[in-house]
């Protein structure tokens, strides 16, 4: 099953929050992606973390054309809250 995103909130110490359009909410650390993949490391810019935006049709978040993220991670991967 493929679960879309409908909304997500940057918060800090690189944690997000996505809000599924199915009411659950699942918390996910983008730390271990910084450690793990060069291209994420942009993210400890603040500024450029906080411009996370829901790409179109929920399937997942992007920061820019160049680093995103799948729903099926941030589902499979995330902590319910």
């Amino acid at each position: 099953m493929f679960y879309k995103i409908k909304n997500i909130i940057p918060k800090e110490n690189l944690i997000i929050i996505a809000e599924f359009e199915n009411g659950i909410k699942k918390q996910y650390d983008m730390k271990k992606l910084l450690n793990k993949f060069e291209v994420f490391k942009i993210l400890n810019n603040k500024d450029i973390f906080n411009n996370v935006v829901v790409d179109a049709g929920g399937h997942g978040i992007s920061w820019n054309e160049n680093i995103d993220l799948s729903s099926e991670e941030i589902w499979e991967n995330g902590v319910e809250i």
